[in-house]
């Protein structure tokens, strides 16, 4: 692929879609020609004329004359058969669908390998931040300790608003939806399954540790009060929803969870619907990367970079992935990567203490207990834990203390 004129399809024309459109149109290198996008929903009012939309995929994927298909849908499945069969008709291609792509790493992993075809998806792990490039290319033969982050713009903004403004959660929440800023289902956002997603992709490219989703522990702010950000506050801390994976010994501890982070630390700054990724390594030390992490033309601009790259045949190298697998010499199951047997020390705000029989508390350092507010900061087996994943009926709210 040459960068005169391509030839690009789209499949999704959402959020993220509709920013790659402005950005393409705008931008005075890339000359793209969107042949045609792909949409579900025939009565949805869109900007521009019906004449560039198809509701049949085929009408894409049968195509000859594709050098890329960009794929930004929700549907899970629905991404994959789409990737995976531009894949095997030779057809490039970039995503936006994290959650896709976690799930399924494993199967398009081997589809570019057995197809010669190229698959990256910068816009699906850190918004406007070109990290997974970061880390495929600057880091490639760096031995990193650990690689964390704030990657998702929502639960950010909520998180700030509430400290700035001393609002609760539900009205911060409310708000953020009516302004755009949330989903009207917010699950997957408030409850870290968002940055959960990215911190699996991210993983890959630092570590070469390819991780299932329900291997990964991920809690996330759903259960937040006021309360807690009013205790972070007098210690002069902030409460950030943080995907980490660190290396310890020949395993990874991998997972999501609100930490509280003291001024310091260079994710304290980080505000609104921003996110930022911290990577430190043996010989370059600590490094912070920031950008918008909501938004349509941030993640758009990334989406519009991948683009870029295929022009001139670009594709992700996977050095640390191989240099893994060879490594574990086919053992590379979760058990031989993921470590969870160890104790984390954690901020538990509770309403019935029953809520902590499930928990493997092992040394309480302190209790509060009042007719309104009941917490423990405790060392628990990080594995127990895993009992309040994606779990809706819990009103336990948990914070890893640093």
């Amino acid at each position: 692929m040459s960068n005169d004129k391509i030839s690009v399809a789209l499949f999704g024309f959402g959020c993220v879609g509709q920013g790659l459109y402005d950005v393409l149109n705008h931008s005075e290198v890339l000359q793209a020609n969107i042949a045609k996008i792909c949409v579900k929903d025939r009565n949805k009012e869109r900007k521009i004329g019906a004449e560039n939309f198809t509701f049949e995929k085929n009408d894409i994927l049968n195509r000859k004359d594709l050098d890329v298909v960009v794929e930004m849908i929700n549907d899970t499945k629905e991404a994959f058969e789409i990737v995976s069969t531009a894949m095997k008709n030779g057809i490039n291609v970039v995503s936006a669908s994290k959650k896709m792509l976690a799930e399924y790493f494993e199967e398009l992993y081997k589809l570019q390998e057995e197809n010669k075809v190229a698959l990256i998806y910068e816009g699906s792990a850190g918004g406007s931040i070109p990290i997974i490039r970061t880390l495929e290319e600057y880091y490639d033969n760096e031995l990193l300790s650990s690689i964390r982050g704030i990657l998702n713009g929502t639960t950010n903004y909520i998180l700030t608003r509430m400290e700035l403004e001393s609002k609760d959660y539900g009205d911060v929440l409310k708000d953020a939806q009516e302004s755009g800023f949330a989903e009207i289902d917010p699950w997957l956002d408030v409850a870290g399954f968002d940055t959960l997603y990215k911190t699996c992709l991210l993983a890959v490219h630092a570590f070469g540790v390819v991780l299932k989703p329900d291997q990964v522990l991920n809690l996330g702010i759903q259960n937040i009060s006021f309360d807690d950000i009013r205790y972070a506050r007098e210690k002069g801390l902030r409460i950030k929803l943080i995907g980490s994976a660190a290396k310890q010994g020949d395993k990874y501890r991998v997972f999501v969870m609100p930490r509280f982070v003291n001024k310091e630390d260079e994710l304290y700054k980080i505000l609104y619907e921003y996110n930022g990724v911290e990577v430190e390594g043996a010989f370059s030390c600590k490094q912070t990367f920031t950008g918008k992490g909501a938004g349509s033309h941030p993640t758009g601009s990334a989406v519009l970079s991948d683009i870029s790259a295929l022009t001139y045949r670009y594709k992700y190298a996977y050095k640390k992935l191989k240099k893994q697998r060879a490594r574990l010499n086919g053992n590379y199951n979760a058990e031989n990567l993921l470590d969870t047997d160890f104790a984390i020390k954690v901020y538990i705000r509770y309403t019935d203490k029953k809520e902590l029989d499930a928990l493997d508390i092992r040394n309480v350092v302190e209790e509060y207990r009042s007719p309104g507010v009941n917490f423990i900061i405790a060392e628990v087996g990080f594995k127990s834990l895993y009992a309040l994943k994606g779990n809706r009926e819990s009103k336990v709210f948990v914070c890893a203390v640093e």
